[in-house]
């Protein structure tokens, strides 16, 4: 995977959780907890992934099914639905770290990757170190409340010090606020402000920084006055630009499209299976299957790429070369100067006037339509019965009356249809 989309710039890994909605009690790993999948608590399993995003595409790369305590603890209840013995509980930043120690151990996570994670990951203080001691530089959300240590040894609540940050510079009457894109979202361009406050550097390489990375909406919600910040702790060498962490910062999101592409295209939450084994077996074959799909639009995005418009003239038709080639085309006449035709109206000739007399109209009772035609030669008003289809003559109902317009005629016609009920007296 890393082959075909690898990228050492762009390159990016990024771990999370996704949940897979249960209805029953033994599937492997299911019980009551929360998911950002129906975005409360909720019956379910839930699924750590590790995600490979490059500026060539994205994939999932590698996965883990979270059992919870109450599973562990039960051993039986693992047994029937085909557990090891070996596994023990776990937490998701231990699985993530899993996964990351696999990359690592491959050769395909180095010391210039970077690695993105959530807040149930950059609080935790294992999984930090993790990344540290390898000098695998790291972009990790944290909670506005976090406390964290500045250079001169202070601790304040990440919130305290991105207002410090923010603040006004009386000297120059700029704020610490730089604004940024994040790339292309379901809404449009994701632009935020961005700032950076320095962190102690206790416990990270020789050479590193530490930040606090704040992101700030460019205007607030409708409704609201406040605009909501977002916080990341980053760590990298100290050249770093604040871009290159704002990059990685919104490099997260990938995880989350291929997330809904695995699920709609690859069938990634369509399964019926309850062992742990089986989950594993569907996963990554539908991972896979996703793998291939990702790598398949890499390579035509790379091929229409590099041909360019001149793909066709490379790629021609041999025997389509050796055909004669079309006639020219004839100049067209310009007819500019030319006078145009105008149109006149053309007269009609005259209507024959008609000295014969004028023919009754025949009558009818029954036309293929159903219609009955019958005469009437005054404009009296007439009365019509509605009666039963298909009993014409029988029983009695309500009466209303009809106006027949005669007019210059002496005679016309009243069309009554069978299927209305209406029967004419007499």
């Amino acid at each position: 995977m890393i082959e075909h989309l690898g990228d050492p710039v762009s390159g990016v890994f990024i771990v999370d959780e996704t949940g897979f909605i249960k209805r029953g009690v033994r599937s492997a790993g299911v019980q009551r907890q929360y998911t950002g999948t129906s975005g409360k608590i909720d019956n379910c399993q839930l699924g750590v992934f590790l995600v490979y995003a490059s500026t060539k595409g994205r994939a999932l790369i590698d996965r883990e099914l979270y059992l919870p305590v109450s599973w562990i603890e039960d051993r039986e209840r693992c047994a029937r639905a085909d557990v090891p013995d070996d596994v023990e509980f776990a937490t998701k930043p231990q699985l993530g770290t899993a996964m990351l120690a696999r990359a690592h151990k491959a050769g395909q996570l180095a010391s210039a990757s970077w690695v993105t994670a959530d807040e149930a990951y950059g609080q935790n203080p294992g999984f930090r170190d993790w990344l540290a001691e390898r000098e695998v530089p790291f972009v990790l959300a944290t909670r506005n409340d976090d406390m964290l240590t500045s250079p001169d040894g202070n601790r304040r609540p990440a919130k305290v010090l991105a207002t410090i940050a923010g603040a006004r510079d009386p000297d120059t009457g700029q704020t610490g606020w730089e604004r940024r894109s994040i790339g292309p979202g379901s809404h449009g361009e994701r632009v935020y402000d961005w700032t950076a406050v320095a962190l102690a550097t206790d416990g990270l390489p020789e050479g590193w920084g530490h930040w606090l990375l704040v992101r700030r909406q460019t205007e607030a919600p409708e409704g609201k006055t406040v605009r909501e910040l977002a916080f990341y702790r980053c760590a990298a060498p100290a050249d770093t630009p604040l871009r290159e962490l704002v990059r990685v910062a919104g490099a997260r999101w990938a995880i989350e499209e291929c997330f809904q592409t695995a699920k709609n295209e690859a069938g990634l939450d369509h399964y019926q299976v309850r062992s742990w084994r089986a989950w594993h077996a569907h996963i990554t074959l539908v991972m896979l299957a996703a793998a291939y799909l990702a790598v398949t639009r890499a390579h035509e995005n790379r091929d229409e790429a590099e041909r360019g418009i001149q793909y066709r003239s490379a790629h021609a038709d041999p025997v389509v070369d050796q055909r004669d080639p079309p006639p020219p085309r004839r100049a067209r006449l310009h007819t500019a100067h030319l006078p145009r035709p105008h149109h006149a109206l053309v007269a009609l000739a005259p209507r024959a006037p008609t000295t014969g007399p004028r023919l009754p109209l025949p009558v009818t009772r029954r036309t293929t339509t159903g219609l009955i035609k019958r005469r009437c030669s005054t404009s009296q008003p007439v009365t019509a019965r509605r009666t039963k289809p298909g009993a014409e003559g029988s029983g009695t109902s309500s009466k209303r009356r009809r106006f027949v317009s005669v007019g210059e005629y002496p005679a016309c016609s009243v069309l009554t249809r069978r299927s209305d009920g209406l029967r004419l007296p007499g």
